[in-house]
């Protein structure tokens, strides 16, 4: 349609160009031409107008501003012209027009496109922002990198502009938009097959694969993830516990490390910490002083504690046993109040109640993982390091509650295992002995004061303490009673020092500053103190608190540098006996020798893997033929050799080896290489070094051997593979050179060899020694012997009759024989008579067929023509050749196995095994024992004590 309308404009302009040619003059612009016309004006000779410039706007619109323009020759038209032949140059100009805006019209209608079916696609994909986590953060940001929205509005802008650059254009662009308005709708209805077609796909998909399940496979592979890495964070965490120690610091010039400079009490707490590792007894070599907090059960002592502390950091319950094992809590001032382990590096913020129940609960798990099975308490120390403002520094050590009867749930010692782990902490002479008293029961029924009693007659390290003085108060008729036992005149326990305190009113969910509270607001009103029965520094754990501050830190002063001294004179005869025992060997302790010892354990395994191939698979193949000879002479062999043609033999033989490979020879052959690598891996590890050899590891190595081997699993699908290989093996039976033939007569040779053997030892031990051994060594027969010999003779004589004899004895064979060696006085059995006779058959067929052997050396000609034209038959031969070659193929196939994988799946579990071992420091004591190694580890705590107690020592001198 365009086109007629095109051409009917240009006969218009033909017909008035011939107006004007015949004399009508004017002046007709030529931007007012159609394109076409405009052309055809430009060439017409008598028109004499100059070319008009090119339009700026235009050249900015059109699509070929990039093309260099060149001028235009004018060729005049003659006579003759035909005006259809000189259109070309229109033709051309229109149909660049066209597909410039063709070209324009398809981009904006292709991004208008591709905007909505992106649009469209964006509402159908789920909402992962649950998953955000998963997905890198780069996919989520490509909004910021592809805008399509901008895009779009841009090609907009752009045909606003070429619309209103080019306003004489529109209606000749009117058809051509009306086409392209077409192809849009045509692309939006594709797209919207599409789009319900990728919408009904994924509704199908995302109805077979469910959010829940991917969500439970990550969860799943996050906790193998975890558990995987946490035995390597743990060790990491254990490595970098000294660099926690460096801080770094921050100015102007830069960063520099500043070390951390160490409290008083926190130096004391780790020489203290040392030694309890050293000492577990607390025998009389720790004469260090501490606060040792005894007591009866539910006294308060534990709440008298937490007042010093000023936190409620002790497990709490009504009644029952609650600190079941000794507790040190290390007090000192700082900034912030929280609490840490020793052994972690987590602080508990004592301020958050949450961290409170947590610092709780993780001091009752430990208690329980301290006590054994069997027991109830455990005299293995926890160690606690408490910081905040307005901590007295000292050491305290939190004892079980002293008990007067077992109760049920408790072991039967329980009673005892108090008493001896309270009386090895008294007992130290420089401990200071924080008694406590329950205020609101009887003193009479106190066990607690009659033991401090005896660890210090005297009273000069022992400080008495009241409890719950309000409930006394009430309760008790005689005030003075409360006075008496402040004074100690009660019972005859002796004390530094007596103070009356407050815990609370009985809820445990009470504040310590509640508790506080309520404990000064009574003392003020107490009679106790308006009667002057208490002084005023005698009341309140505030008062408490300083007192046992000002006797610990007295004592320390006074005994410190005599346990030095001790250290001193210990640490130099630990050093002379070393010298004079182990004068060449370096001092290493049980760390230490760990350490060697799993280096050297780890070259060994590597060694394993260095073995030749050849070697894996000689051992191997001596190994298979070792477990599976019986079967293969006793099932298969002679079963199929007592047939009377090589027929039957070979039916015999196929079937025979067909069971025997379903059934039993893969399983076999797997056990032969687990029992190698077994044997292999311990000759690595038990074969002596020569010098170097050092035997205080041989207990170690044996345990990681048993261990590695007992996790080591041998891959299952190993014998189904084995068994295919193995069948295709033995169903051969070309061999291809003389060589092969050679081998297998040798192999059959050395195989019948072995058992004749087996079976000349098996008559020798029936029949006893022969002449000549009962001349020189002066052996005898027994009766039972000459019985089986007599036998045998009469058995032998009936062979050489018939060489050819079949495997068994008739009835009357049998009568014969028996006969016979009646005549002779010989009484026998006939099952006497078939025992004898199964060895003495044994061993002549067993000659017979290695005479056959023997004349098959020249037999490999007639295998080649399949024994035609000749008596001989080799059968066995072949038999023996396809047990060999199965051998070899099993070898290598079993070496590849041990090789490529099993050596290195052994290697990881030894290495798994030494990590085990080295973060269980009971099996290291287990493992690596002797005088040597105790002296070693005496040595280092010693030197480790005595270098803490020096630097302790300096800071105290400093400070005064």
């Amino acid at each position: 349609m365009w086109r007629l309308r095109r051409a009917a404009v240009a006969c218009e302009v033909c017909q008035s160009l011939v107006k004007h040619s015949s004399g009508i003059k004017g002046s007709l612009p030529l931007q007012k031409l159609h394109l076409v016309s405009r052309s055809i004006y430009l060439h017409h000779p008598t028109l004499k107008l100059q070319r008009p410039q090119f339009r700026t706007s235009f050249q900015q619109f059109s699509s070929l501003t990039n093309l260099p323009l060149h001028k235009l020759k004018l060729s005049p038209i003659k006579y003759g012209y035909q005006p259809r032949r000189n259109f070309w140059p229109a033709r051309l100009a229109a149909r660049l027009l066209k597909l410039r805006y063709l070209v324009l019209g398809s981009a904006v209608g292709g991004g208008y496109t591709a905007k909505k079916t992106f649009d469209q696609w964006k509402d159908m994909i789920p909402d992962l922002s649950d998953y955000k986590w998963i997905v890198p953060d780069i996919v989520w940001e490509i909004d910021e990198y592809v805008d399509f929205g901008s895009s779009g509005e841009t090609a907009f802008r752009a045909t606003d502009r070429g619309s209103e650059s080019d306003k004489h254009y529109r209606k000749g662009l009117l058809g051509e938009l009306i086409l392209l308005q077409q192809q849009i709708q045509e692309h939006e209805e594709e797209a919207r097959r599409a789009a319900g077609q990728y919408s009904t796909s994924y509704a199908q998909q995302k109805r077979k694969v469910s959010d829940k399940e991917k969500i439970d496979q990550l969860q799943e592979e996050l906790l193998h993830t975890q558990l995987k890495y946490q035995r390597i964070l743990e060790r990491l965490e254990k490595e970098n516990k000294e660099l926690r120690k460096l801080v770094l610091q921050k100015d102007d010039k830069g960063i520099h490390h500043r070390k951390l400079k160490k409290s008083l009490i926190d130096m004391y707490s780790e020489v203290l910490d040392v030694l309890s590792d050293y000492d577990a007894s607390y025998n009389t070599q720790d004469h260090l002083p501490r606060v040792v907090v005894v007591g009866d059960q539910s006294a308060g002592k534990t709440s008298v504690l937490e007042m010093i502390a000023q936190a409620r950091i002790f497990p709490r319950g009504s009644g029952e046993m609650m600190t079941r094992s000794p507790v040190k809590v290390t007090l000192s001032e700082g900034p912030h109040h929280v609490a840490l382990f020793k052994d972690s590096s987590r602080e508990f913020d004592l301020t958050k109640e949450e961290d409170l129940a947590a610092l709780r609960h993780e001091i009752e798990l430990r208690m329980r993982k301290n006590v054994k099975e069997g027991c109830t308490v455990s005299p293995e120390t926890i160690s606690l390091n408490v910081k905040g403002p307005g901590l007295q520094r000292m050491v305290l050590v939190d004892l079980p509650g002293v008990i007067n009867t077992v109760t049920s749930g408790m072991a039967p010692d329980t009673k005892e295992t108090i008493f001896s782990i309270s009386k090895a902490y008294m007992q130290n002479p420089n401990a200071i002995i924080l008694c406590i008293q329950d205020g609101s029961v009887d003193a009479e029924r106190s066990i607690v004061t009659d033991l401090v009693s005896q660890m210090d007659p005297h009273g000069k390290r022992t400080i008495f303490v009241l409890t719950k003085v309000d409930l006394a108060e009430k309760n008790v008729a005689s005030p003075s009673r409360i006075q008496q036992i402040i004074e100690g005149k009660l019972f005859p326990m002796k004390a530094l020092g007596y103070f009356a305190v407050v815990t609370g009113k009985g809820n445990s969910s009470e504040s310590i500053e509640a508790i506080r509270e309520y404990e000064e607001e009574f003392f003020e009103n107490s009679k106790l103190l308006k009667t002057s029965m208490l002084k005023a520094h005698q009341v309140t754990t505030r008062n408490l608190s300083l007192a046992v501050s000002d006797c610990f830190w007295k004592m320390v002063r006074e005994s410190v540098e005599q346990q030095a001294d001790s250290f001193k004179a210990t640490r130099f005869n630990l050093e002379t006996e070393w010298k004079n025992n182990y004068p060449r060997l370096r001092e290493l302790d049980r760390n230490e020798l760990f350490e060697k010892a799993k280096n050297e354990i780890l070259d060994e395994v590597i060694s394993l893997s260095q073995v030749t191939p050849k070697h894996w698979e000689e051992i191997l193949q001596q190994s298979l033929w070792e477990r599976v000879s019986t079967h293969v002479i006793e099932n298969i062999y002679l079963p199929a050799a007592q047939t009377m043609n090589s027929g039957t033999f070979n039916t015999t033989v196929d079937i025979k080896l067909k069971q025997w490979t379903d059934k039993q020879l893969p399983n076999k052959a797997v056990e032969v290489a687990w029992e190698t690598l077994q044997e292999e891996f311990s000759r690595f590890m038990t074969e002596p070094k020569g010098k170097e050899h050092d035997d205080i590891f041989d207990k170690l190595k044996e345990a990681v051997k048993e261990e590695s081997i007992k996790r080591h699993k041998w891959n299952d699908f190993a014998e189904d593979s084995l068994r295919v290989i193995q069948h295709n093996a033995l169903e051969d039976r070309s061999i291809s050179d003389k060589q092969q033939w050679d081998a297998a007569i040798y192999f059959m040779e050395e195989a019948l060899q072995a058992r004749l053997k087996d079976t000349e030892n098996a008559i020798e031990n029936m029949v006893g020694p022969d002449w000549k051994k009962r001349w020189l060594y002066w052996k005898n027969r027994t009766q039972e012997q000459c019985v089986h010999n007599e036998t045998k003779n009469e058995l032998e004589k009936m062979l050489k009759c018939n060489e050819e004899h079949p495997a068994y004895l008739a009835s009357d064979e049998i009568t014969t024989v028996r006969k016979n060696l009646e005549s002779r006085g010989v009484e026998v059995d006939p099952s006497l008579i078939k025992d004898t006779w199964h060895q003495v058959y044994r061993r002549h067929f067993l000659r017979t067929a290695l005479n056959h052997c023997n004349l098959c050396r020249r037999g490999f000609y007639y295998y080649q023509r399949h024994f035609v034209d000749s008596e001989l038959e080799c059968n066995d031969v072949v038999l023996f050749w396809r047990i060999q070659r199965m051998l070899a193929i099993t070898a290598n196939t079993l070496r590849q196995q041990l090789t490529n994988t099993e050596v290195r799946r052994l290697e990881k579990n030894v290495k798994e095994v030494l990590e085990d071992f080295a973060e269980d420091s009971e099996k290291k004591v287990k493992l690596l024992t002797g005088k040597r190694v105790q002296l070693a580890e005496d040595l280092k705590k010693v030197r480790e004590i005595q270098e803490k107690l020096d630097a302790f020592i300096e800071a105290l001198h400093q400070e005064k």
